[in-house]
């Protein structure tokens, strides 16, 4: 059976598998039922490894074991085991969420939290800084950021990061502005964006702004946070952000922003 690299590796991707899960996979739906070894000469993995692969497979959702000798295993439809592996991966996901819940509150949580303090106390501010790799990164990283606000929060994005901000960041932006963090958002609106512009001026100072494309955000006069990509041309995996601790760049950088803010059209 030959299989292009190219397709194994969209299904690895795709579904989460090693190299042996999608070789063995494929060559079983090739076949729709096969005993091990075959599968092992089919698919050239080493045949000691072929009964892990295929019990990994079946707890998965991708595969059944037949009843009887020898032992057969039977392909299922990939339209089931796409559902499968959706209902497998929610309830996954629920099992993990309960276990993280549970530390709040807990001794561990408590002893990892004595160790960062510990740790923190050796390390200068402008040295917690760093780089991060892939759009849900930077998201999480700006979703923290403005957890911990306390006074202000400055936020500049795209036409389409609007959009995203609406959907990711507005139940801490909420929180924040409960806490009385004052929060401004400046972004190109447009017809497509005009709605998600109003449901943010909910929680913030929204202004329009055709011709500044940058994509940042500032944190108490302290925290930075800045987009280095095109988010129109640059995939959501490959995009890249760059935090810093910097009091002294970020109060800058808000100067010139205080500047440019007051020609900036209001939102209603």
């Amino acid at each position: 059976m030959i299989v292009k690299e190219e397709f194994l590796s969209r299904l690895r991707k795709i579904f989460d598998l090693n190299l042996y899960e999608v070789k063995v996979w494929t060559a079983l739906l090739s076949r729709g039922t096969s005993t091990a070894g075959e599968l092992s000469s089919i698919s050239d993995v080493p045949r000691s490894r072929t009964y892990d692969i295929l019990e990994s497979l079946e707890k998965k959702g991708f595969i059944v074991m037949k009843l009887g000798k020898p032992i057969q295993f039977v392909a299922l439809k990939p339209g089931e085991v796409i559902e499968r592996v959706k209902k497998n991966l929610l309830v996954n996901a629920k099992e993990k969420s309960k276990r993280l819940e549970k530390l709040k509150g807990d001794e561990v949580l408590e002893e990892l939290q004595g160790l960062f303090s510990d740790g923190i106390k050796y390390i200068e501010p402008t040295e917690l800084s760093g780089a991060l790799k892939s759009r849900q990164n930077i998201y999480n990283h700006l979703d923290m950021l403005v957890r911990e606000a306390q006074n202000t929060i400055t936020l500049v994005t795209t036409t389409d990061g609007l959009n995203r901000k609406l959907e990711i960041l507005l139940p801490s932006l909420e929180k924040a502005k409960k806490r009385g963090v004052k929060i401004r958002i400046a972004a190109p609106i447009t017809a497509d964006n005009k709605k998600i512009a109003k449901d943010l001026s909910k929680v913030a100072e929204v202004r329009d702004v055709q011709d500044l494309r940058a994509r940042f955000m500032i944190v108490d006069s302290e925290q930075l946070m800045f987009m280095l990509l095109n988010d129109k041309e640059v995939h959501p995996s490959y995009d890249i952000g760059i935090w810093l601790n910097t009091e002294f760049f970020a109060q800058a950088l808000e100067s010139l922003f205080e500047v440019a803010w007051k020609n900036f059209k209001v939102v209603k």
